[in-house]
């Protein structure tokens, strides 16, 4: 694998892949050399900070010269003084809890389990799927099992 193509790689296994490098159109990117790499998300932002902060530039012009949008200038600025550098890489995708384990669903288990206490995550899992017709892995019922019910927690639908 070239060195361009393990960086692509890289960027893209921590999220920090810029969708759309063509959007950069800042001359340090362009005139840069290796080293500013307009697909490197977390470099772009950083430096579209840096121009706004250190060099002066207007923030309409530098959110425009990076390829981003106003807002996203502001939340990345944020981003910057809450968390540091880390701040800047953009969070991982996807559901942040199991959705669809609803309060009903896990009632359904937890009364599976108290008639038949030995069922395993992997047959609940194929009784949710024969029965209530919910495709669940079985290591999210394990986490959901295991994990403290908090009061006060909305319910799910």
């Amino acid at each position: 694998m070239r060195p361009a193509d393990e960086k692509e790689k890289a960027l893209r296994d921590c999220h920090a892949l810029n969708p759309n490098p063509g959007a950069v159109k800042n001359e340090i990117f362009r005139l840069g050399g290796e080293f500013f790499d307009p697909r490197d998300l977390v470099q772009v932002k950083y430096e579209m900070l840096r121009c706004v902060h250190r060099d002066g530039v207007s923030v309409s012009q530098a959110a425009s010269d990076f390829g981003f949008s106003r807002p996203s200038f502001y939340q990345a600025q944020a981003d910057l003084a809450a968390q540091g550098l880390p701040g800047l890489v953009p969070k991982k995708t996807g559901p942040r809890h199991p959705h669809k384990l609803t309060e009903e669903v896990m009632a359904a288990i937890n009364g599976w389990l108290a008639e038949e206490p030995g069922l395993r995550p992997k047959e609940l899992a194929g009784r949710l799927q024969e029965r209530l017709g919910i495709k669940v892995h079985p290591r999210s019922i394990e986490r959901s099992l295991r994990r403290p019910v908090k009061k006060g927690r909305q319910k799910q639908k």
